[in-house]
């Protein structure tokens, strides 16, 4: 097998402006060399491809995945309530397709139903069933009447599939272990309300003791900790306990942001699904609207001084809940940049660099450079300048993960 060369094409790296007249040799699973010149010797079995000025850049990353929410007709499956695990799973399936159709070679996952991403990402590195690299979730970890614990007592209604209920220290501690046994990487917490729950986003759901031994746990065996954490004092006690991802941060402020990037931790700050619910509602829905309003100019507003200061921001949203269907994944980044004002290379840095150092793989994933991974798009237009471009599907026209094209130009 030869390598796979590609000529007259733009590079495109996240920390850097887009480069014309590129050649990107890859060999195997791995780029060899970018630069303006094409090799000296091109042999028979090489694939050379002149793409014609379209742009070369590093697959994205979601970094809040949702693999099994997804409602499908009449039948939507709501939280803890969901299809069977079998059924589940071909769900989960579907949508990981979709993720890399859509130019998504990597996800990270933020909490699934049944146990299904663990086995989703053997079924995708054993090559079964084609997907993005997967960073493997579980159950929703948190206390009795956490905020989407929200049924009456009385029904005797459990959210056997999606949540797991633990109360104090040494609960968390056995939950962690057994979900990490089952092949979890990335563990799920809800620490609040707020953003998108019926809890107000002031109710704390986990005591700062709890919260430490579910993050000594976790790193003692080698995974991270994420958690649904809105206001400042949640996001400040999650820092304290070593939270690795924070996932939507409403109340961030400069103190919470000095922290964050003190501590090197990541902020998912999953917009999308508030301003597409919003639009949807058209202005209807009374409080819950207006609050959800609120809290997401507040967090547009505070973006910019984030990512200026250097948080690592990441891509990623409840994609499948809530009639918010999986595949608009691209669609989030125009939101960074038409309403938080954010410059399009550096949401393209959230999606390739910081999507990649989330995953744990910043060392080869996410730029396009000698000895870094082939996952790759080729996609027509330049998102640095438009960002939207990125959205229909037609417009990326190659779509490369691990050296071999799942889409090929």
């Amino acid at each position: 097998m030869g390598r796979v060369i590609l000529t007259n094409v733009g590079v495109l790296d996240g920390d850097a402006p887009r480069r014309a007249d590129q050649v990107v040799v890859i060999d195997g699973a791995r780029i060899v060399a970018v630069g303006d010149a094409a090799p000296a010797e091109v042999t028979p079995d090489d694939q050379v491809l002149d793409l014609g000025g379209r742009t070369v850049m590093p697959g994205m990353v979601t970094g809040h995945y949702h693999s099994t929410y997804r409602e499908l007709g009449s039948k939507p499956a709501p939280y803890g309530l969901e299809h069977p695990p079998a059924y589940q799973a071909v769900i989960a399936a579907e949508n990981l397709r979709t993720a890399l159709d859509c130019g998504f070679t990597g996800a990270v996952g933020a909490g699934c139903s049944n146990d299904i991403d663990a086995s989703m990402a053997r079924a995708i590195d054993d090559g079964l069933i084609p997907g993005p690299r997967f960073v493997p979730s579980g159950h929703e970890l948190s206390t009795t009447g956490h905020a989407n614990d929200g049924t009456p007592w009385y029904w005797d209604v459990r959210e056997w599939g999606a949540a797991r209920i633990c109360d104090g220290p040494e609960q968390f501690r056995l939950a962690v272990r057994d979900e990490i046994k089952r092949g979890v990487r990335m563990i799920k917490l809800f620490v609040t309300g707020g953003h998108g729950t019926t809890a107000p986003k002031e109710q704390l759901e986990m005591t700062r003791d709890e919260l430490e031994a579910v993050v000594q746990s976790a790193h003692a065996r080698g995974a991270r900790v994420r958690g649904h954490i809105v206001n400042r004092e949640a996001i400040l006690m999650a820092l304290d306990a070593g939270v690795d991802v924070i996932d939507h941060a409403d109340e961030m402020d400069e103190e919470c942001i000095e922290r964050i990037v003190a501590q090197d931790a990541f902020v998912v700050p999953s917009c999308y699904f508030p301003t597409a619910f919003l639009e949807l509602m058209g202005g209807h829905g009374l409080g819950f609207t207006d609050s959800m309003r609120t809290e997401l100019e507040r967090v547009l507003e505070v973006l910019p001084k984030a990512n200026a200061a250097g948080v690592k921001l990441v891509l990623g949203d409840d994609y499948g809940a809530m009639g918010f269907p999986h595949g608009q994944y691209a669609h989030e980044l125009e939101v960074y940049v038409r309403d938080a004002g954010i410059a399009p290379l550096d949401v393209l840095r959230w999606a390739t660099v910081h999507g990649a150092e989330l995953m744990g793989r910043g060392h080869e994933l996410g730029r396009i450079a000698p000895g870094y991974l082939a996952d790759l798009l080729v996609v027509d237009g330049d998102p640095s300048r438009d960002i939207t471009v990125l959205q229909p599907r037609d417009n990326l026209v190659g779509i490369m993960k691990d050296g071999a094209w799942h889409k090929e130009p």
